[in-house]
């Protein structure tokens, strides 16, 4: 069974920046787009950021665009999401996924696409 670890999360002011990370047990993961969700207390979970499964391709939702940058490494099965000037609205469990189609053109928002999910991890802004 497929695994995702994330870390990377914790507590920051606004301003600062975060490195989230997310490992994949299986190399097969070089082969699948992969994304980035968040859920904030009382809200639905929303997609934060996506790439797809050779990096040609990126998807930002509009609050995070020109601050939040997604990369992998399919060298080392891992994904990233660099956050810069962290806003308090962006506190939410951060949540790595991996898409259910091989090699999809194409990066998707819906989070019922997405096949394996990490654990989460908390990112906490203080304003």
């Amino acid at each position: 069974q497929v695994q995702l670890v994330e870390s990377g999360g914790g507590l920051v002011q606004t301003g600062a920046s975060l490195r989230l990370s997310c490992v994949s047990s299986e190399r097969t993961f070089r082969n699948y787009a992969v994304g980035w969700f968040r859920q904030a207390p009382g809200k639905e979970r929303e997609f934060v950021a996506g790439i797809t499964w050779n990096g040609g391709t990126t998807k930002y939702v509009d609050s995070v665009k020109g601050r939040f940058t997604i990369s992998r490494d399919n060298a080392k099965n891992t994904m990233y999401l660099q956050m810069n000037s962290l806003k308090f609205e962006d506190k939410a469990v951060y949540y790595c996924a991996v898409d259910s189609y091989h090699r999809r053109s194409v990066v998707v928002v819906a989070g019922s696409l997405y096949a394996t999910w990490g654990q989460g991890t908390q990112v906490t802004v203080s304003s």
